[in-house]
């Protein structure tokens, strides 16, 4: 067995990069937004508009578990915030 074998990202995860990866170089997006294009993806016919709710904290969860990977940066004020600490209004982007 290979050391470098690595669990495989969760579903959620891989939306998260998949989306930022197509924003342009330094745009950000909310946690809401993120949880909105996770709900697009997963949509059934039946699901009704308020549908990402049920993905925002799971979107959440995975965007700061990126950040302490190092795929992603979470910015508060303008500034890359630490993703063990964070508080109020935040976004993500792409690691740079």
């Amino acid at each position: 067995m290979a050391d470098t074998d690595e669990k495989p990202l969760d579903p959620v995860a891989e939306m998260i990069l998949s989306t930022l990866s197509r924003l342009e170089e330094g745009e950000l997006m909310s946690p809401e937004n993120l949880a909105k294009a996770v709900a697009e993806f997963k949509r059934k016919p039946k699901d009704g508009p308020q549908l990402w709710r049920r993905y925002f904290n799971a979107t959440k969860q995975q965007a700061i578990f990126l950040a302490r990977q190092g795929k992603v940066e979470i910015i508060r004020k303008g500034e890359v915030a630490d993703p063990n600490d964070l508080k109020g209004l935040w976004k993500v982007r792409i690691a740079k």
